[in-house]
């Protein structure tokens, strides 16, 4: 997104992330105030990420990626991020030209630059957010036990895959694929769990279907 661009359509879009910018800043400063009252609680952060989700069209992807510039831990702001995606967390960074389709769900994640998320895809903090209890209940998510997943630079989360572990930069992850173990670079892994299907060559260009 960021190269051969047109200055004057540069100008432009710099303008309208200005507006942006301050057009969320009012709920960007709830999510500070939260956040400086309880470092944990994002009751806050949760609901002005649903408000956002639902904001249709361009003026929708504008004011959605000026809210997270503000509230994540790191966001830059050029990425795409579709109708209806979630971050639950605040501890997540986005680099530039990320991709991030429609419905997606975001954990605590570092998002390398160039990847794309597909649609309905799950990328968890982790896989052991939970533990049994004494009583062999379930016991609630607890924030200690989260990890931040990597998703390599370029690499490729199919549609309404779940991703709990890294995955390698230039890797495919299929659609629907459950990721629980680390993908190593320039791999595609499918299945639930995923498993390697083959290596890629990275001098070549890809064609795979979406």
């Amino acid at each position: 997104m960021s190269e051969g661009r047109n200055p004057a359509v540069a100008a432009v879009k710099a303008g309208i992330n200005a507006v942006a910018l301050a057009l969320v800043f009012p709920a960007a400063l709830t999510c500070w105030i939260e956040e400086r009252l309880n470092p944990h609680a994002e009751g806050v952060f949760g609901f002005w990420t649903h408000i956002f989700a639902i904001l249709p069209g361009p003026p929708g992807l504008f004011l959605r990626r000026a809210f997270y510039r503000l509230t994540l831990k790191r966001c830059a702001i050029e990425f795409s991020i579709g109708f209806g995606t979630l971050f639950f967390h605040r501890q997540v960074l986005v680099e530039e030209d990320v991709y991030i389709g429609p419905y997606a769900v975001i954990g605590c994640a570092r998002l390398r630059k160039g990847c794309l998320v597909g649609t309905r895809a799950n990328l968890l903090s982790g896989s052991a957010q939970h533990e049994m209890r004494s009583d062999g209940g379930w016991a609630a998510s607890d924030r200690s036990r989260f990890i931040e997943i990597e998703i390599g630079e370029h690499a490729w989360i199919g549609e309404a895959a779940t991703v709990m572990a890294d995955v390698g930069a230039g890797s495919v992850v299929a659609a629907g694929a459950v990721v629980s173990a680390a993908v190593p670079a320039a791999v595609v892994v499918a299945g639930n769990p995923a498993r390697f299907v083959r290596s890629l060559d990275t001098n070549r260009p890809r064609r795979i279907a979406s």
